[in-house]
């Protein structure tokens, strides 16, 4: 099920919540919409679900395969929710809060007794929760609730799958287990899924293609490697992780720092692993800073220094690297620049 959003504006009042918006979700892709509180992402979602509607200025259209369901409810979308905080019933187990939705449908399309059974046995074996029907939900822990959340939305096979935050009450490492958990299940059903989150790391480890929001309007759409490997502006490359950024400029295709500054001076925007750190000068454009703080206790070694302004600077390298050069806290180093991008229309000096 393709959905598309053609030129949706929304208002409350003074605010603008989305302004002239339009995306398309290809049947079965997992999208998610990236970007800061305030950005428009929720909202989109929303509108999508038929939760809100686009402003009434005859423009603003959803379609779900083509068809214009502006005039539906949420009723008749057949999306299916899994909110940030679950939302189950405590005082039902976990097999009728999956249950719930089959058995509140209209007789004539509410399914026989086996037929829900059988149906929340699979669901509950998919979720990977098998054994724990009669439990309820104070007995589990908060992944399990979510996936049992996860569970209720399916059960009514919901055309469209929206995930708003699903997973930010949770701790770091339950975090990760789900995204992956997540993936690997959208891969199994293919269903076309949205999922608003304002976590970097999770959009990129989870979706097929992210949409960078800011300020009421889509910054960028693309994979997660070419958002993050590509960035269409300075706010989504530094959203999209930590970023240094230089005064300096571009000689012979290499980057090159300047303190000063000059006519032909810009911001290099350069991230931490895009960075070199020697103990001499070597010919390569550099700039002196010192050793102020070190962080080894990672896959990357993260070297935090300082330039004779006060300037930070964090620079990441391979354990290896950093092992090769023994930096010492207070020493003076130089700093290059291997790769750096310019958005030199909206930061050029």
């Amino acid at each position: 099920m393709s959905i598309e959003a053609i030129h949706v504006t929304k208002t409350f009042g003074n605010y603008i919540a989305l302004n002239d918006v339009s995306l398309r979700v290809d049947d079965g892709e997992l999208v998610a919409l990236l970007g800061p509180s305030g950005s428009g992402k929720t909202t989109l979602m929303r509108i999508i679900a038929g939760l809100e509607q686009p402003d009434d200025d005859g423009r603003g259209e959803i379609h779900f395969h083509g068809e214009d369901v502006a005039d539906r409810r949420i009723g008749e979308r057949n999306v299916g929710f899994v909110f940030q905080h679950y939302a189950l019933f405590k005082h039902m187990s976990v097999f009728e809060n999956i249950a719930f939705g089959l058995r509140v449908r209209p007789r004539r399309l509410r399914p026989s007794k086996l037929e829900i059974h059988d149906k929340v046995m699979r669901l509950l074996k998919l979720i990977q929760l098998d054994g724990l029907g009669n439990r309820y939900p104070s007995q589990l822990s908060g992944g399990q609730r979510q996936r049992v959340a996860l569970a209720r939305a399916l059960a009514v096979e919901p055309r469209v799958l929206l995930l708003d935050e699903p997973f930010g009450a949770l701790d770091a490492r339950v975090r990760k287990d789900l995204r992956d958990w997540l993936r690997r299940l959208h891969d199994e059903l293919r269903m076309t899924t949205v999922l608003v989150t304002h976590d970097q790391e999770e959009a990129l480890e989870v979706a097929d293609r992210v949409v960078v929001m800011n300020q009421s309007k889509i910054e960028q759409v693309g994979s997660p490697s070419e958002v993050f490997h590509h960035p269409a502006s300075q706010f989504v490359m530094s959203f999209l992780g930590h970023v240094n950024v230089f005064q300096g400029r571009f000689a012979k295709g290499r980057p090159e720092f300047d303190a000063v500054g000059g006519h032909d001076a810009t911001m290099l925007f350069v991230r931490p692993h895009e960075l070199s750190i020697q103990r001499e000068l070597n010919g390569i454009p550099s700039i002196a800073a010192v050793v102020s703080r070190i962080h080894h206790a990672g896959a990357m070694a993260k070297v935090f220094l300082e330039v004779e302004d006060g300037e930070p600077i964090q620079v990441e390298l391979s354990l290896d690297q950093f092992d090769e050069l023994a930096l010492v806290l207070g020493e003076t180093v130089f700093v290059s620049a291997k790769k750096a991008r310019v958005f030199a229309a909206d930061y050029a000096i």
